[in-house]
């Protein structure tokens, strides 16, 4: 199967309000462009200095997604061009998104991580800090930022009982957090599910997945 081929099927079996991120990283510019000719238009990396390079030549209608671990040292060489930050778990990595897409004049849409699986490895705040964050003083002084939705990872495991009850979970603190809104917080973005699990996901009410492999092949 084509790369072409495989992302058409996979879009033929989305819902219209659920977004695909392309997951692309280590894949060669020549992979990203036969996904882009057959209509691709927002591709994911996890490593910024490869997706500002890919930035640099691809076509500028594409909406680039961070969606690995940030160091907050590494902001400013996305700033000027990323269109939305996935996995951001802290309050310091959020103000320096803000300083860095103020000194590009940018605000910068972002998702906040929330820890849902049962694994100590993956990143992510928890409800109550969620909540903390969201209800600082410092939060609501950052104006470069919005934080436009949640994402959140299930635990790495054949147990489907298990990955729902972690997505339930998420789409319910989704759910609460929808109805505050305030100018640098507007939550319509639930970013669930990879390639083994994103049907389950969408069920659970997921509007952003993120697939790799089953479109570009294993690596």
């Amino acid at each position: 199967m084509s790369i072409r081929e495989n992302l058409l099927n996979i879009k033929a079996t989305l819902p219209s309000q659920v977004t695909l991120v392309a997951v692309s990283k280590t894949k060669p510019v020549s992979d990203l462009m036969q996904a882009y000719e057959a209509g691709q238009r927002v591709f994911g990396e996890n490593k910024i200095q490869e997706m500002t390079d890919k930035w640099e030549q691809m076509p500028k209608d594409i909406e680039w997604h961070m969606i690995g671990h940030i160091q907050s040292n590494k902001v400013k060489y996305m700033a000027p061009y990323v269109s939305l930050v996935h996995g951001v778990d802290s309050l310091k990595l959020l103000e320096e998104i803000n300083k860095q897409a103020q000194k590009n004049n940018r605000i910068i849409d972002c998702l906040l991580q929330v820890h849902i699986a049962e694994e100590e490895t993956k990143f992510g705040l928890d409800e109550n800090e969620l909540d903390e964050l969201l209800q600082s003083d410092t939060f609501k002084n950052l104006k470069n930022i919005k934080i436009v939705g949640l994402m959140g990872m299930a635990t790495f495991t054949e147990n489907r009982t298990q990955i729902k009850k972690e997505f339930q979970h998420l789409k319910t603190i989704f759910d609460k957090n929808q109805q505050l809104t305030t100018d640098n917080r507007q939550l319509k973005t639930l970013s669930m599910g990879m390639s083994g699990d994103y049907q389950l996901a969408i069920e659970c009410g997921s509007t952003m997945v993120r697939i790799g492999s089953s479109i570009f092949g294993t690596r």
